[in-house]
């Protein structure tokens, strides 16, 4: 898709999902060049149906630190709750920050939202678009975004510009073990580890293999390859099972070394391990365990 349809696409995402006869006032009002206004901070709350549930606290310190020189370059967006109250539709980090720098107002953009339905709508539309949403964030607003409002795959493409292929490997995330999910949201491995792991079943394997993924620090590419060992395993009885040599191996060396041991596979298949001793000494008593 070239830049001029792909702005195009992300242009009208929020009129394409709210387009119905019942919110032409709503479409109006999104479609003209709002203006920002200055906002007691204190009159502002947040919105409980936000998308974000991870936020980072060095992101907000980093953030706190730019708005105290520079000030909130870019409004936050609220809807009026009442003629003294706000709620906000995106840029809560923003005012997390903004209350921690000691700011009485920040801007806004006020948009004349009613329907709670349509704000939740938006503020969801908004976020998917957002770059610095974790994989699992993303999934789980795209499976809102089909239970709640009843779109399917092709609707939501068209919405946030994405494909659908892209759409459906965030929403097959959520299929891994909570525990997988949560170290995706924590940075612990990437979305493409995620996205091998999927194809195993098993849930304790797919522990299994999470674990091995961070004792020695897996890339994407050599966990395909264990996930491959292992669908191989299950169709055939003389193929090898890849992962549990390596978990094997990490705790059978883990035990005899009484340390935390690193396999690393490179791409001509060669693998090298690694060991941290206390001291040369802890390391001969071990040699002269061995030997004996």
């Amino acid at each position: 898709m070239s830049n001029k349809k792909q702005k195009k696409v992300l242009g009208r995402g929020l009129d394409a999902l709210l387009n119905s006869s019942d919110n032409t006032k709503f479409k109006k009002e999104t479609q003209s060049t709002p203006s920002s206004l200055e906002v007691d901070l204190n009159k502002i709350q947040v919105n409980p149906n936000q998308p974000r549930t991870n936020f980072d606290t060095t992101e907000i310190k980093n953030l706190t630190i730019s708005i105290k020189d520079l000030g909130v370059i870019q409004p936050i967006t609220v809807r009026e709750i009442d003629s003294k109250n706000y709620e906000i539709i995106s840029g809560e980090r923003r005012f997390r920050a903004s209350k921690l720098a000691g700011l009485n107002s920040i801007p806004c953009y006020i948009k004349g939202v009613d329907n709670e339905a349509d704000i939740l709508k938006m503020s969801l539309v908004e976020n998917v678009q957002r770059v610095d949403l974790d994989p699992i964030e993303i999934g789980l607003t795209y499976e809102r975004l089909i239970n709640d409002y009843n779109l399917n795959i092709d609707s939501i493409s068209r919405i946030v510009g994405k494909e659908r292929s892209t759409i459906s490997n965030y929403i097959r995330l959520l299929k891994l073990d909570p525990i997988i999910q949560s170290g995706i949201r924590d940075g612990f491995l990437s979305m493409g580890h995620g996205r091998a792991l999927i194809n195993i079943d098993d849930k304790k394997l797919q522990l299994e293999i999470y674990e091995q993924i961070i004792s020695s620090k897996l890339s994407v590419r050599q966990t395909e390859k264990i996930v491959r060992g292992n669908k191989r395993t299950n169709t055939s009885s003389t193929s090898s099972d890849v992962s549990k040599i390596y978990i094997d191996a990490t705790n059978k060396f883990e035990k005899i070394f009484d340390s935390k041991v690193r396999l690393k596979e490179n791409s001509e298949g060669k693998v090298s391990l690694t060991a941290t001793f206390k001291s040369i000494n802890e390391l001969y008593l071990i040699l002269k365990k061995l030997s004996n």
